[in-house]
């Protein structure tokens, strides 16, 4: 079974975190949210209070086979500020790990470099922050081993490129048919 843990910060964007955890978990992936405070506890862009499964101090991410960053402001500013995250992301890619973020978490990735001379995507205001990039405005940009996405109307697409990168098409296409999105 696949493993996936997304990171989460006060402020990250309710839909693009919460819609990968769903679909993924429809999908039968063991993802984890992971809170980047020394609680569980965190506040989302929309003032929603709730708990993720663990926090990254307490946790080994060794079983990992993809890591996700979802958007949002200014969650997407603490996880790029959060430099064990930063450091956990940079040995994941760096040993050819999956790394997906949506709407303005591509700039992390453009900040630690990921994106320079790949395909990429994100919010629109945050385009010009993705250093390096040949930046396209599609709503799932795959590129190697990195996933982007534009923002909380392309969560359900980013979700099931995800999903499809990890399981296959038929477990994405049945994704699809359960949640009647066409």
């Amino acid at each position: 079974m696949s493993k996936v843990y997304i990171f989460l910060a006060d402020g990250f964007e309710d839909i693009e975190g919460l819609t990968v955890v769903d679909l993924m978990r429809r999908a039968g992936i063991d993802i984890e949210t992971v809170s980047i405070k020394n609680s569980r506890e965190i506040t989302t862009s929309h003032n929603i209070t709730m708990y993720t499964d663990r926090t990254f101090e307490g946790t080994d991410f060794s079983d990992a086979d993809m890591l996700v960053l979802p958007g949002g402001m200014p969650g997407t500013k603490y996880l790029g500020e959060y430099a064990p995250l930063t450091e956990l992301l940079i040995e994941f890619y760096g040993k050819g790990g999956k790394v997906a973020a949506i709407c303005a978490a591509p700039s992390v990735f453009a900040g630690l470099g990921f994106l320079k001379n790949r395909k990429a995507t994100s919010y629109p205001s945050f385009m010009d922050k993705l250093d390096g990039a040949e930046v396209l405005e599609d709503k799932v940009v795959v590129d190697g081993n990195v996933t982007t996405s534009r923002g909380l109307g392309t969560a359900i697409p980013f979700a099931l490129s995800l999903i499809e990168q990890l399981m296959g098409r038929a477990k994405a296409e049945e994704i699809v048919e359960s949640i009647v999105f066409s």
